[in-house]
């Protein structure tokens, strides 16, 4: 796998996202399978029990045998991506690469996976300027669309309050929800959103992004850190600090815990790793959808 920052300096998301993804399409689940669907695949002999509606009576009265059409049933699925696009995803690992930068990537390979598994495939970006919604479509055309959109996508502000979201879940339609954030909420927002969506829609899986610098304190002496979404300012002695900002794995810990008792799929993801995890677990949660 290419290294994150590798794939950010092609500058060319199309072209990082499908160097990102392919290397998993071998290894994909295929998207049909045989049954009672709408597209002739092939006969088998009738078998007591079978569905009579199903047996072929033209071909039984030229050969006085009984056998069955088997259809491909269509296995696709909805795949709702959404980003979070305020303004703390605008901070910055010391690879270079800012957490917005590692969700463009991120949830690019994720739809090409999903439209060469025949998935309808949208993205709804999520930021306090207003929602920027693609619904699933599943054409030639949706790729090039939900690409621009990430690529253009600027994180500001804070996340975006209940009544900017409520379009997301007025309309039930199943499907699989992928989400891309750094949970940093005000007041549980994020994860009520998803719970929504998981009522309506059906399963959510969770992609907790967080920089190697946040997981790990990677600074030295004296440090001013500022809040990205309220702007305000902490100065500490990073040296001293180390120890009691160990905390912070305790907090990610109940992160994973409560998510996971919501009914969300859970994972957490260093902006510093290669995309492989997150993919991995995107194939191995849309073969069981």
């Amino acid at each position: 796998m290419l290294s994150p920052e590798l794939l950010h300096a092609l500058r060319n998301l199309p072209l990082a996202a499908k160097q990102a993804a392919e290397g998993f399409l071998a290894g994909a689940h295929a998207s049909r399978r045989h049954g009672a669907g709408l597209e002739f695949s092939q006969y088998r002999p009738y078998q007591p029990g079978d569905d009579l509606r199903r047996l072929d009576w033209r071909l039984a009265a030229r050969s006085d045998r009984y056998y069955l059409r088997e259809s491909e049933v269509d296995t696709s699925v909805s795949v709702h991506l959404l980003l979070d696009a305020s303004a703390s995803m605008n901070h910055r690992d010391a690879n270079g690469l800012t957490k917005l930068d590692y969700g463009r990537l991120l949830l690019g390979a994720l739809a090409y996976l999903a439209q060469h598994q025949g998935d309808a495939v949208g993205l709804t970006v999520l930021s306090p300027a207003g929602l920027r919604h693609l619904p699933p479509r599943a054409d030639a055309r949706q790729l090039p669309r939900l690409y621009h959109a990430l690529e253009t996508a600027k994180a500001a502000g804070a996340f975006p309050g209940a009544a900017a979201l409520a379009p997301l879940t007025a309309r039930r339609q199943r499907a699989l929800t992928v989400c891309v954030s750094d949970l940093y909420e005000a007041d549980g927002e994020i994860n009520r959103l998803l719970a929504r969506l998981r009522a309506v829609s059906g399963e959510v899986l969770l992609l907790h992004l967080m920089a190697g610098n946040e997981l790990t304190l990677s600074y030295h002496g004296a440090v001013t850190l500022r809040d990205l979404e309220t702007g305000q300012t902490l100065q500490l002695d990073a040296d001293q600090q180390r120890p009691a900002y160990q905390q912070l794995h305790a907090w990610l810990a109940a992160t994973a815990q409560a998510a996971r008792r919501r009914g969300f799929d859970y994972h957490l993801l260093n902006t510093s790793d290669p995309l492989d995890g997150a993919l991995r677990e995107f194939l191995r949660r849309r073969a069981g959808f």
